[in-house]
């Protein structure tokens, strides 16, 4: 049976902190490949994409150009919002039927994950996987990849909005999509 890995989020942008963990993650867990989904409307969240669905896709695309082992699937963005992770899973191991699916999470989600749509549904069918960037040694009840990496695509909106560089904390070809788009201009 092979292992595959999914990996959604709202990628808003895309950056190396994504990337590096979902690297780190492919290799910890011998994963065939890693799908990331990019969310159309993430329900516990309260802000809403600052780029398109579109253009955030655009985004991940050239970001994983050539990249062997990664994978993307806009499921979420085909679906009619909220973006329930249950429905994703389903859709992809329709799939992948012959696969062991990780379900690759950040740090952030963990509070949350009773309050996901079918969580008990969910847990039966997935093995959880926390992607910790914050390098903190806390405990959890699941397995966790952790990485010290100080990237967030708030600090890279941010950025942007001031007319900072965003140089080295997103791949080239993101940086370009972001500049000849206009995108995050305004917080």
């Amino acid at each position: 049976m092979k292992k595959i890995g999914i990996y959604g989020g709202s990628f808003d942008p895309i950056h190396h902190g994504h990337l590096i963990l979902a690297r780190e993650a492919r290799e910890t867990l011998n994963l065939e490949k890693v799908i990331l989904v990019p969310a159309a409307v993430s329900p516990l969240k309260a802000r809403s994409a600052a780029a398109s669905a579109d253009m955030r896709l655009k985004m991940l695309h050239s970001a994983i150009e050539g990249e062997e082992g990664f994978a993307i699937d806009d499921c979420e963005l085909r679906r009619r919002p909220p973006s329930w992770t249950i429905d994703t899973v389903l859709e992809i191991r329709k799939r992948e039927t012959d696969s062991e699916v990780y379900l690759l999470i950040g740090e952030d989600n963990v509070a949350t994950l009773d309050r996901w749509q079918r969580f008990d549904e969910l847990k039966k069918m997935v093995r959880f996987v926390v992607l910790d960037r914050t390098g903190s040694e806390t405990q959890r009840n699941y397995q966790v990849v952790r990485r010290k990496i100080d990237i967030s695509a708030t600090e890279i909106r941010k950025r942007v909005a001031h007319g900072q560089s965003i140089r080295y904390l997103v791949p080239p070809a993101v940086e370009e999509i972001i500049q000849r788009e206009k995108l995050y201009r305004e917080q």
